[in-house]
């Protein structure tokens, strides 16, 4: 976890896991999602290797911590109090995962562990890993490597949503052009305009009769599809 939290602080700071979620498939990094700072860190406090040090610290706030998950039963859980048959020594540990607070039933007290296998593994992604088992480092060794991220500087404001894409323009009953465009009929009947087109000039005048218009600043439909400051006909 150690190597994770310095990559945060590196980095400048990690996306949300609802917009970067676990899929359980072999990728590549999303270069996109990776430069999103929703989230940043100052740096991160290791918890000493002892079951009521890392109690104490789950007092405080969820803790990160090194397990054995590679046992095929913790890999298949479902449900219960978990004490299975993971290796308990800290060399094994192959995984990471987050303890998020403790319980007990009956006389067995256990911890509540958030996985990062998604909703469909264990209890809807937890599960129980029992606690006051006697051994050095506990079940999976799941008290050998804890720390959590330490925060002193406050972050940023998230920036304020992008405003709402511009309305389009309506021609008619059925036709519309983009914000920006003017529309220009390019087939009447009777006074009433079948087809549109759409002008890529604002406020544009529509050359009637042409499949072309011109801008405000040249407002006069000329020949061959030139527009016009003045008409050539008022110039000569």
């Amino acid at each position: 976890m150690d190597y994770a939290f310095k990559w945060v602080v590196q980095n400048g700071g990690i996306d949300t896991e609802s917009n970067y979620p676990y899929t359980g498939l072999n990728g590549a990094c999303n270069a996109i999602k990776e430069k999103i700072k929703a989230v940043r860190i100052d740096g991160y406090q290791d918890v000493t290797p002892k079951e009521d040090a890392l109690l104490c610290a789950v007092l405080k706030q969820p803790i990160s911590v090194g397990i054995v998950g590679s046992s095929l039963d913790f890999q298949l859980y479902t449900g219960g109090i978990y004490d299975g048959d993971c290796s308990s020594d800290p060399d094994d540990i192959d995984h990471a995962v987050l303890i998020v607070g403790y319980g007990s039933q009956g006389d067995v007290d256990y911890w509540i562990v958030k996985n990062s296998w998604g909703m469909t593994w264990g209890m809807q992604g937890y599960i129980y890993i029992r606690m006051n088992t006697g051994l050095p480092y506990g079940v999976c060794a799941i008290n050998a490597m804890a720390s959590y991220p330490t925060k002193q500087s406050t972050s940023p404001s998230p920036p304020p949503p992008p405003p709402p894409s511009p309305s389009p323009v309506v021609c008619g009953d059925m036709s519309y052009c983009s914000s920006g465009e003017t529309c220009c009929c390019i087939y009447e009947y009777f006074g009433y305009c079948l087809l549109y087109g759409c002008c890529s000039y604002e406020n544009a005048v529509c050359c009637t009769g042409t499949d072309y218009c011109c801008p405000q600043d040249y407002p006069i439909c000329g020949i061959l599809g030139i527009c016009l400051q003045v008409s050539i006909f008022l110039a000569s």
